[in-house]
């Protein structure tokens, strides 16, 4: 069966991703995406005008998907514990569908803000911050969350625990994104000393 110019499209990104995931974006040429992705450089224009358009529709796509989650979240139950093991599956989901996303996001956020056509990233950061900050605030107002720590001190290590994990987390059957997401606001939560 011949593939169709959208298979063409989405291997080509799927290409991109891994590559710009692997070097950096910058690091990666418009010539080892095409190599990549099986087809001649010139070839990448007629799907893509630029690199910087693979990277654009690559990152977007994954923010979209992360507001959507983060915005059924907040929209659901108000306890601070439920919204932050929520916020945290939600996270875990949008890290294992996008995996390369996240590294490039993860990676290469403050080289791509110095390009205008990234502008939003600056915006999308800060959504993502307010988003996760209001969850640990409400949970430090109702007394789930120790107040003498510092919000955002907590949100970076908290974000960055569970974004990184594209890294090293692997989900089975055995151990799914569920799981870590119950032992992640166990931990953050709960501390790593047994109870008494």
């Amino acid at each position: 069966m011949a593939r169709e110019p959208g298979d063409r499209r989405e291997r080509i990104l799927a290409s991109a991703a891994a590559l710009f995931a692997r070097k950096g974006v910058s690091a990666t040429t418009v010539r080892e995406i095409a190599d990549e992705a099986g087809i001649l450089s010139g070839s990448l224009y007629h799907h893509f005008e630029s690199k910087e358009a693979m990277v654009d529709e690559i990152v977007t796509s994954y923010l979209e998907d992360l507001r959507t989650r983060y915005k059924r979240v907040l929209d659901g139950d108000s306890h601070p514990r439920t919204r932050l093991h929520d916020l945290i599956v939600a996270s875990l989901e949008v890290v294992e569908a996008h995996p390369h996303a996240t590294e490039i996001y993860q990676n290469d956020v403050n080289y791509l803000t110095q390009i205008e056509r990234f502008g939003y990233l600056r915006t999308a950061g800060k959504e993502v911050q307010q988003t996760w900050l209001s969850v640990i605030e409400a949970g430090i107002a109702e007394g789930v969350i120790r107040d003498d720590l510092d919000p955002k001190i907590l949100y970076r290590l908290m974000r960055d625990a569970v974004w990184l994990s594209v890294r090293w987390f692997k989900p089975t059957a055995a151990y799914p994104i569920t799981r870590l997401a119950e032992d992640c606001t166990s931990l953050f939560l709960d501390g790593l000393a047994k109870t008494r």
